[in-house]
């Protein structure tokens, strides 16, 4: 009986194996899907370096895990540098608690009775208003009414002194000092007059 070649052909799957393992054999990696998105195509590259980096298939398996850490450390690095240099945009610091503010508001080392005639004489109300509030804030100081701090806001010696005159006082310094409000010479009248209701007490809220 004559064999035919045809049954003498033996399928050698240890080969076959082996050249599927092959990244050089591996065509249907190129068929890359028309719809895949950015991400996609550089998961799948990375993947595809993973593979010939390690010399094994499961490389590419780590591919997104690796891409998402990448991203994350992308984030936090702009996160910080947003923060280190542009605190300002998430913490905002308000005029009145500004060094320069808190300077200029003081309430020791100033000549309040000079200043302030030194302001009206040039019609300056607006500076001569603010003065004048300094100048309660010092003698409620002295006379023990309020503990004054240069970190305090107008606001909270209104919890201290806790009368309707105080809280008018405040309000017009608020308006002159931070508001831009116009001060004139009956908007400091009325503040002098606030001033001297407020050392005598008086107007209990």
């Amino acid at each position: 009986m004559v064999v035919s070649p045809t049954d003498t052909l033996v399928c050698d799957t240890v080969r076959i194996a082996s050249w599927r393992s092959d990244m050089a054999y591996d065509y249907n990696r190129e068929l890359v899907g028309s719809g895949m998105n950015v991400f996609g195509w550089i998961n799948w590259q990375l993947g595809r370096w993973l593979e010939r980096v390690f010399n094994t298939q499961g490389a590419s398996d780590y591919s997104e895990i690796i891409l998402g850490s990448i991203a994350v450390i992308i984030l936090l690095l702009l996160l910080w540098v947003v923060c280190r240099k542009r605190l300002g945009l998430f913490v905002r610091t308000p005029k009145r608690f500004s060094s320069r503010a808190a300077e200029e508001d003081t309430i020791y080392g100033v000549d309040f009775p000079k200043r302030i005639a030194n302001a009206l004489s040039h019609d300056d109300y607006k500076e001569a208003s603010r003065l004048l509030y300094l100048q309660t804030l010092k003698r409620l100081t002295d006379s023990g009414r309020i503990d004054w701090q240069p970190y305090k806001t107008p606001t909270q010696y209104n919890y201290e002194v806790r009368t309707p005159a105080f809280r008018e006082l405040t309000a017009y310094f608020l308006r002159v000092r931070y508001g831009n409000f116009e001060a004139d010479e009956a908007l400091f009248s009325r503040m002098r007059t606030l001033q001297e209701t407020v050392e005598k007490g008086g107007e209990n809220g």
